[in-house]
């Protein structure tokens, strides 16, 4: 394969007759980030349980570190972490036992594991809280915290599911913090979200499923301006019939009126000084004009275009059932290392 972390050619997986995934291909590049949007049962989570070994695909192929994740899996498992939306830190121990239980659990001595913890508390802003039980943390902290054992075993790639769920928007931004800092020393994430905004902060490309298929892939600029260029909006002070006419040479597109009669819209060509440039065009009709914006089309815009829903929604168990199937193909979970599987399952 090439130079690509992870990579997903043709993945297909049906669960009974249902297409959780029809073909789907996926490139991520070492030391960058790539966000999964998609509506709730577009075939996200079906695509990173393949990635990360926990679901054995019916067709395509799949790599990731260099490694297939069929014919490869325990060499994959060595190579990521992956962080589940819901918190897998036991809340009946301390921040610090947690991060030393996960590094037993993953093989580490215990100077080892000791020694990480400390480096992994200190990073993620823990150390005051190192020796207080988990149930006195607060969300962000137990995400933060959640994320740091993923970490523990210092994986070269990282698998997020969701990584801000729940999250106040401080804790959010600090989350954030954390995930570009991860960049910056050479970790690969794949992550999903159901924040348009997170998306648009964080990745360095953004892949839209839906349907089990890839019906979008390319940078936050790259979607938005297929998606179309700018609307012009103006809000008059009292209803002007020759508004429309005015602003026709400045527009791209039908200029739609509101049925008051004072608010106009229209596709433009974002230009420089354009706001200013109607006002006084509008100026010169002798029409009064209250409010000229000129928006530039935001993620929200690209996600409706694109699946005809307003937002992503939140995941449940997803393609109507993968988070229930337990056929003969999935992986046992019980065999996977703690970075991987939550504390339940690596308990086992």
């Amino acid at each position: 394969m090439d130079q690509a972390t992870i990579k997903a050619e043709g993945l297909t997986k049906r669960y009974g007759d249902t297409v959780a995934l029809a073909g789907i291909d996926l490139e991520v590049p070492a030391g960058s980030i790539l966000a999964v949007l998609g509506p709730n049962g577009a075939g996200k989570t079906t695509a990173v349980r393949i990635l990360t070994t926990l679901t054995a695909p019916d067709s395509g192929s799949a790599w990731v570190a260099g490694h297939d994740v069929v014919h490869e899996a325990a060499a994959v498992q060595r190579n990521i972490g992956v962080t589940a939306q819901d918190a897998t830190v036991d809340e009946l121990l301390t921040g610090r036992q947690n991060l030393v239980m996960v590094g037993r659990l993953s093989g580490l001595r215990r100077a080892d594991a000791t020694s990480r913890a400390v480096e992994l508390l200190d990073q993620f802003d823990l150390t005051d809280a190192a020796d207080r039980l988990l149930k006195g943390y607060s969300g962000g902290m137990r995400r933060r915290l959640d994320l740091a054992a993923g970490l523990v075993t210092r994986p070269p790639v990282l698998f997020l599911d969701e990584p801000t769920t729940g999250l106040d928007p401080t804790s959010r931004v600090r989350m954030w913090e954390v995930i570009r800092a991860l960049v910056t020393e050479g970790v690969t994430l794949l992550l999903t979200t159901q924040y348009l905004d997170e998306a648009d902060e964080l990745a360095d490309r953004i892949v839209v499923i839906d349907h089990g298929r890839v019906i979008a892939d390319g940078t936050s600029g790259e979607l938005k301006s297929d998606t179309g260029g700018a609307r012009l909006e103006v809000t008059l002070s009292s209803p002007a019939a020759g508004a429309a006419a005015a602003l026709g040479p400045f527009v791209s597109g039908d200029v739609h009126v509101s049925h008051d009669g004072r608010r106009l819209r229209a596709p433009v060509r974002s230009a420089t000084g354009l706001a200013t440039t109607v006002v006084r065009a509008l100026d010169s009709a002798g029409i009064a004009v209250d409010d000229v914006e000129v928006h530039q089309p935001s993620l929200d815009d690209v996600f409706f275009a694109l699946t005809g829903h307003p937002t992503v929604e939140p995941e449940t168990d997803e393609d109507g059932d993968a988070g229930d199937d337990t056929g003969a193909d999935d992986r046992d979970a019980r065999s996977l290392p703690v970075s991987v599987v939550g504390r339940s399952e690596a308990r086992t």
